[in-house]
């Protein structure tokens, strides 16, 4: 009931033969194709190139920096919940062993 039921893998129905004769394939060199030719310099693009100014260079640093701080103290915030569920649950595991050790003594 709880083994797995594996598929059989089917027979082959015929035996598989190779071609009898293979003719080889012979390489002709065509001709050669010229290179092409510039047809027009490419366009220039109207949009202007980022230029990181010093301003924007600060603010990017300062959106990276609140950002690593946010992320640190989620962090930290988590592994503190569960630091406290594991003080709290082993607290319990003790307030209950004594528990059950002064029952089994009277």
């Amino acid at each position: 009931m709880f083994r797995p039921k594996l598929p059989t893998m089917p027979q082959p129905t015929a035996t598989a033969t190779p071609p009898a004769h293979v003719e080889p394939t012979t390489n002709t060199p065509g001709t050669p194709v010229p290179p092409p030719t510039p047809v027009a310099p490419a366009a220039v693009s109207s949009r202007p190139a980022v230029q990181l100014t010093p301003g924007t260079a600060l603010a990017l640093v300062g959106g990276g920096t609140a950002v690593v701080l946010v992320v640190g103290t989620v962090l930290v915030s988590m592994l503190l919940a569960v630091a406290v569920t594991a003080a709290s649950v082993a607290v319990c595991a003790v307030v209950l062993r004594s528990l059950l050790a002064s029952q089994h003594r009277r």
